[in-house]
């Protein structure tokens, strides 16, 4: 059978653990044949990322901590020796302090809300910079948002303001960068148990309630959002940027059931 990324070189920024989507990306396009570089933010993440990168086969694991000018310029520097071209990139990271997911949106403080737009928003644009110059065969930019950016999720706060503002982000990055066939989406995904997940008050609650409200009745599967991924990233998905794509077993399309979540 054949690989849909055989000879793409992907990075993949994000990966912390084998339950996130990262990793779970990571695995996929690994399965489709890409060359994978994969970035860990400090020496704290630095053995298990690359143990993931050896399990992985990948090309390199780079340090890049994306609120740092620096490390980012850094990751293109290595990246532009290590590979001809850059073919895609996997945007997947957040951030949000733990206080201001557990209070009222309103009680938000000005440090917590910059905080969560300059890691979750703001580091989408300053990776698209920066590594768009090596993507000159063109290419797919792939970040991760959820349901919170467009519908008031409790507990979810300054998270689903950053959320919107990434998504909003994608459309104008998509305009900025279609003339260089650059093409630049979203996956949203249902609720997963991930380590950022659990930060989030009562989250098992929300993980039943999609299970019992969502068309397919069930939680969303890692590997199927890694799949998702590899269309986008794939010459299969060609046409496809400025979009939100949910991969959440149909939740967002409900109305009363879904809102009251």
């Amino acid at each position: 059978m054949s690989q849909l990324l055989a000879g793409k070189h992907a990075v993949v920024l994000g990966v912390l653990n084998k339950w996130s989507i990262a990793y779970a990306i990571a695995s996929a396009f690994t399965r489709e044949g890409a060359s994978l570089f994969l970035t860990y933010q400090n020496e704290k993440q630095k053995q298990t990322v690359e143990e993931f990168g050896s399990e992985l086969k990948a090309a390199a694991v780079i340090q890049c901590d994306v609120t740092k000018q620096e490390d980012i310029a850094r990751l293109t520097g290595e990246l532009r020796n290590a590979a001809p071209v850059i073919d895609a990139v996997v945007h997947s990271i957040a951030f949000a302090n733990k206080e201001d997911l557990s209070r009222p949106y309103l009680e938000t403080s000005r440090d917590g809300y910059l905080l969560a737009q300059e890691v979750s928003a703001y580091s989408l644009v300053s990776v698209a910079r920066a590594l768009a110059p090596l993507m000159a065969k063109g290419g797919s930019i792939t970040t991760l948002t959820y349901l919170g950016s467009s519908r008031v999720l409790p507990n979810y706060n300054v998270m689903g303001v950053a959320k919107a503002a990434l998504e909003a982000s994608v459309r104008y990055l998509a305009h900025d960068l279609g003339p260089s066939n650059i093409r630049v989406n979203a996956i949203s995904a249902g609720p997963i148990k991930t380590a950022s997940a659990r930060g989030i008050k009562d989250f098992s609650k929300i993980l039943d309630g999609v299970a019992a409200t969502a068309p397919l009745r069930r939680n969303t599967d890692p590997a199927e959002v890694a799949d998702t991924a590899v269309f986008l990233a794939s010459d299969l998905g060609r046409g496809v940027t400025g979009n939100v794509v949910f991969v959440d077993a149909g939740f967002q399309i409900m109305g009363i059931g879904g809102t009251a979540l």
